[in-house]
């Protein structure tokens, strides 16, 4: 690959770590950039559980995003296993990405968060995002109150949902990476496996359509999944809460609301896999089990790592 005078530009890799607050727009971010629907996304607050891996390859560069879930106050023991591992992500990445809501004041959870990403010391991009949302007097009073938080390379106003400035944010990432090797091959875009994103993608129904306490009480987990003489992928699954009244709420009248989740959820699940889709949906409660750590750890959730 040459550069605009015509030298050699040298292949560049590496990792970026996409950071910020809950509900700032991060997965709906990662998706755009590679172009894969790689993480759920929901208008609920800490959406996001796992580190989530996503590659974009460019002619000269291979980007490896780092989706995060948000930092946040803790409030039980699930709480304080997302923050460490969006913290772990900030040491291990070449370059990390702020994102921001442009639509809201910064406010000292803000400044806060700003505080954890600065330690780092990595190159640090400030992103932000939701300018769709806003007017063009808004948006420039918003950058200049969200620079002012900390240290940064640059700063790129995005609408992560209308794509807005994603190929500019792109070309200044790729600017910021070292020579390297491609880590992953051209036709990988995640390192999740199957199991984990079909579970995901059923829970990002319970998000769509439940409200109040029930979203942040559940948790899937995907038990089996058969190919069957039909061609039919024979996919069943448990949606866990943590209270008989939320179970019964999931389950709804005569079970209308888990058999819309299904369905919302089979259609995704056959996007993602290309093939028609049994799914079976049990609700089972596990009281508690965001609180208890050997209820995590059985969820796969690692607090030790």
């Amino acid at each position: 690959m040459t550069g605009p005078g015509g030298e050699e530009r040298p292949f560049v890799s590496g990792f970026v770590g996409i950071v910020g607050r809950p509900n700032v727009g991060k997965s709906t971010l990662l998706n755009a950039l590679v172009g894969h629907k790689l993480a759920i996304m929901s208008d609920k607050p800490q959406t996001t559980r796992n580190r989530i891996l996503g590659v974009l390859h460019r002619p000269a560069a291979q980007i490896v995003f780092l989706d995060t879930p948000g930092l946040h106050k803790p409030l039980h023991k699930l709480g304080e296993y997302l923050n460490r591992v969006a913290e772990a992500t900030l040491p291990e990445v070449d370059v990390l990405m702020h994102v921001v809501d442009g639509s809201l004041p910064a406010g000292p959870a803000d400044a806060q968060v700003a505080e954890r990403i600065g330690r780092a010391g990595k190159p640090t991009v400030l992103v932000v995002n939701k300018i769709d949302r806003i007017s063009k007097g808004e948006l420039y009073a918003a950058m200049d109150a969200y620079k002012a938080l900390g240290e940064y390379v640059d700063v790129v106003p995005t609408s992560a949902v209308q794509g807005t400035h994603l190929a500019e944010l792109v070309e200044i990432l790729e600017r910021l990476l070292p020579p390297g090797p491609k880590y992953y091959p051209d036709d990988m875009v995640t390192d999740q496996p199957e199991r984990f994103v079909m579970a995901e993608l059923i829970r990002e129904q319970v998000l769509h359509l439940t409200r109040e306490e029930v979203p942040h009480s559940v948790a899937v987990v995907v038990e089996e999944v058969t190919r069957r003489p039909s061609g039919v992928v024979y996919v069943r699954a448990v949606i866990l809460v943590e209270r008989e009244s939320q179970k019964g709420i999931l389950v709804g009248r005569r079970g209308a609301m888990v058999r819309e989740i299904g369905q919302r959820a089979r259609l995704e699940i056959e996007r993602l896999l290309g093939s028609r889709i049994y799914l079976e949906l049990f609700v089972k409660v596990k009281e508690d089990w965001r609180s208890r750590e050997s209820a995590l750890r059985e969820l796969g959730y690692r607090l030790d790592g």
